[in-house]
């Protein structure tokens, strides 16, 4: 896949996944929309996106606020024409006392961001891509929405519903020349990761981590999960009874 001059719609630019995938497509000569809540990290990140030979605009944006990220978009297009390429990162881990608490209010904050943020995303983009009969939509989801995990709840829960909309939209979407990917990494380090004392199994460095992202953008996956060992793990337990789930996942301690 040739990058150079791809629109790419980035949410969750600011740190983590979302600032190593940006600076890696720039790389390879990728228009790149960065969308994040911090002004100051964008405007950084889009200077060295340029310096890495990309082309990069920045957005200081909520994707929580629905005429926000509607706006933010239209800015976008109006310079650049179309956009090729939406990758749905924005997300937050909810790994806070409150939203282990099923606080309502914290769960629906990781809820908000995570899945809701995503449905802007994709509401505010996809139109222009079924009229133009071309785009990709990429969900970064995660291996903790296959099922539910300890301590996970909100998390869990919005990777979930984030996976089953993105598949119902490349349902909706066939033939109409829309492809939909959905990846679910496990553990990466990054800021979502950081200050945990349990190990977590197979976590994979970052840097090694953004060219399974790309690959599967670039071969238009349905589905990635990755690493191999843990995503077979976790596909493992969706067929398992309940019982045997609950005594093997009951021992999770990755949150803590």
């Amino acid at each position: 896949m040739n990058w150079n001059g791809k629109r790419v719609f980035l949410t969750g630019a600011s740190s983590g996944i979302g600032e190593a995938l940006a600076v890696a497509l720039a790389k390879k000569g990728a228009t790149l929309g960065l969308v994040a809540r911090r002004k100051e990290l964008l405007n950084d990140l889009a200077k060295r996106c340029e310096k890495a030979g990309g082309t990069a605009r920045f957005f200081a944006c909520d994707v929580t606020d629905e005429d926000a990220v509607a706006a933010t978009v239209a800015d976008f297009i109006h310079e650049f024409e179309h956009i090729d390429i939406l990758i749905a990162n924005a997300g937050i881990g909810g790994n806070n006392a409150e939203t282990r608490a099923l606080n309502p209010s914290a769960v629906k904050k990781v809820i908000d961001i995570n899945l809701l943020g995503a449905v802007n995303s994709v509401h505010a983009v996809l139109p222009a891509m079924l009229k133009r009969g071309s785009g990709h939509l990429v969900a970064i989801s995660s291996l903790a929405g296959f099922r539910g995990l300890p301590r996970s709840a909100a998390y869990s829960a919005s990777k979930a519903g984030m996976t089953a909309f993105f598949e119902s939209v490349r349902l909706d979407t066939r033939h109409s020349g829309v492809d939909v990917t959905i990846i679910q990494p496990g553990f990466i380090k990054t800021p979502l990761t950081s200050g945990r004392s349990n190990k977590m199994p197979f976590i994979m460095e970052l840097d090694d981590a953004i060219p399974h992202f790309i690959s599967a953008i670039e071969k238009k996956k349905k589905f990635y999960a990755f690493p191999f060992p843990l995503s077979w793990f976790v596909k493992l337990g969706r067929v398992m009874p309940a019982w045997l789930y609950d005594k093997v996942a009951g021992r999770v301690r990755y949150r803590e």
